[in-house]
């Protein structure tokens, strides 16, 4: 149960991280400093994290990579469409 509540908080805190960025680029409309490729492999990175996560039941991280997912695609939507 301990461990459980670890990976909660951990999960609270990686996933939140992302909010500032994801504000700045859609706020801002730039993403010019943001690299392509780095975040095409987060996401992909997410992703398969999610899947993991999924796979073998370990809901602080399925909750954390579905919720980072859609921030991380939201920013690479922005890198795509900002430039």
């Amino acid at each position: 149960m301990q461990a459980e509540l670890i990976g909660y908080c951990a999960a609270i805190l990686t996933t939140v991280a992302f909010l500032p960025q994801v504000f700045r680029v859609w706020r801002t409309r730039s993403a010019h400093d943001i690299s392509l490729p780095m975040y095409c492999l987060f996401t992909a990175g997410t992703a398969l994290w999610l899947a993991y996560g999924i796979a073998s039941r370990a809901w602080p991280v399925t909750a954390a990579n579905a919720i980072t997912l859609v921030l991380a695609i939201g920013v690479l939507v922005a890198k795509l469409r900002f430039g």
